[in-house]
Order: C-alpha cells, then structure tokens, then sequence
C-alpha cells in the first residue's frame, strides 16, 4: 500500500464515531484511500453504531482551540474537511481562525444537520452559526436531502425543487453546493454540484437498504482531491465513483446491522 503523502495533507474537524464508520474514523479511512495524509480536530465524542447515535460529549471549545493551533502551525494543510460542530462558540472562533490561515485552502463544509432517524446532532443555533461563520469560506458544502430540507424549509419532492433548494443555498455564501440524493422514485439517484460557474449532474446507481457514513466517505473524498489539486468537478466525480466502490464492497459480507462502507485504495 502506498504511504500517504504528509505534502498532500487535509484537516477534518468532526465528531469521533465510536464504530468507526462515520466522523473522524471515516475521513481518516477515506484520506489514506486516496494517498493523502489525515490529520484531525475532534469537536465530539459519540457512543454510536450503525443503528444511531446513543449519547453526545461535545469537546471543550478550548480544546478545539488547542487541536486547531497545534495542526495548523506545524502541517502542510492542502484542504479541510468540516464535519459536525455542535458548539456555537466553537464554530464563531473556528470561523476566525480558518479565515486567517495562510495560504487559504479549500474548505468542503458538511452541514450535518440530522441522522436518518432525525435525531439533531447539531441544535439550530449551531446551523446558523454554521451558515453565518463557515460557509462564506467554503468551496463547497455537501449537505444531503434531508439537511437541505432543514436548512431551507424547502420540500425538494422532485429534481425543479432540489435545483431550487440548491439556488437556495448558495446564495448564502459558499462557492459551490454539491447537493446530494435525488432519486424521488427512479432507479437512480442524481446528485447536484451547482457552483457560481455552472451546474453538474451525476447519476449512479442506487443500493438498497442504508449504509453508514456515505455522507462522511463524500464530503473527505472531495476533500482529499481538492488537496491533490484536482478541479472541483473532478473532485466530486472521483468521490462519487469512490462511494459507489465502497458501497460495492459492503454487500458481501454486511458489517454492522445497517452496513459500513468498505473503504478501498484508488490508488
């Protein structure tokens, strides 16, 4: 297996996962998949499987504070990844700092809003602080369908509402808005990266069932290929194909009551 590259490194700042299918644990498989090296700030700590989330420890704000500083004056940041942020005052000074880090990176900020059972992992007050401090420095979020409902209020019942629903929220700041999800009934599902240039579409195949840390394998892999200086589009399509993989790779055997991605190399 090829040595990740620490020239080619990306921050995730998330939650920690405890069956190591989702969070931290996902970006981190997802990095070194791609041959980029993974370093990390823990905003939480969950007792969690694949089943849902049990209980939430948010970290000290200073300690995210102190993550930050250390990683930051001491790696070669090429990219960071956002994940969960459940403390306001976390986000305002996270927001601070990542906006006075030179040279300025791609940000791909993942607005996790809710669980498929809709138990919140971030409160209101943490989304807007989200969309107040984050994503006017990002490149690209990556919220899924149900986020996108809570973040606009919007239905998105058919692919008009979710292009909509993506209008929506890129006028609130970030460069680009990679909307996924959209399958409404067909035998695929349509994703939308929708950026100040233009609009791209991929169409892939849906499995059935649900699988935990999809969304955590997508917005990582973005990630490591904006550090690896691909375009965004390129980006995204390389994550889309990735999941797609480890989607393949989970069938046979399930690991986990709901399955986990079997992360695999792309290199």
């Amino acid at each position: 297996m090829q040595t990740p590259i620490i020239e080619s490194s990306v921050l995730t700042i998330a939650g920690s996962d405890s069956c190591g299918g989702a969070g931290i644990q996902a970006d981190l498989n997802t990095f070194a998949a791609f041959g980029v090296y993974g370093a990390s700030v823990v905003t939480a700590v969950t007792a969690r499987n694949t089943l849902g989330v049990q209980a939430l420890e948010p970290v000290s704000d200073a300690l995210i504070v102190a993550q930050m500083e250390s990683v930051l004056e001491d790696l070669p940041i090429r990219a960071i990844k956002t994940g969960v942020l459940p403390s306001v005052a976390a986000i305002a000074i996270l927001g601070e700092m990542l906006e006075q880090y030179e040279p300025l990176v791609p940000m791909v900020v993942d607005p996790v809003v809710i669980e498929p059972d809709e138990r919140k992992l971030s409160g209101e007050a943490a989304l807007e602080a989200i969309q107040n401090h984050l994503f006017p420095l990002a490149t690209v979020i990556t919220p899924n369908l149900e986020e996108a409902r809570v973040l606009t209020g919007m239905a998105i019942r058919d692919m008009d509402e979710m292009t909509a629903a993506a209008h929506e929220l890129l006028d609130r700041g970030p460069y680009a808005v990679f909307l996924k999800g959209g399958r409404f009934g067909g035998l695929d599902i349509t994703d939308i990266l929708l950026t100040r240039d233009g609009m791209y579409r991929y169409t892939h195949q849906a499995f059935d069932g649900r699988f935990h840390g999809t969304g955590c394998a997508l917005s990582s892999a973005v990630a490591a290929g904006l550090a690896m200086e691909k375009t965004l589009p390129e980006a995204v399509q390389d994550a889309v194909e990735y999941v797609q993989a480890c989607l393949e790779n989970s069938l046979s055997p399930i690991k986990g009551r709901l399955g986990l991605l079997g992360h695999k190399p792309r290199f």
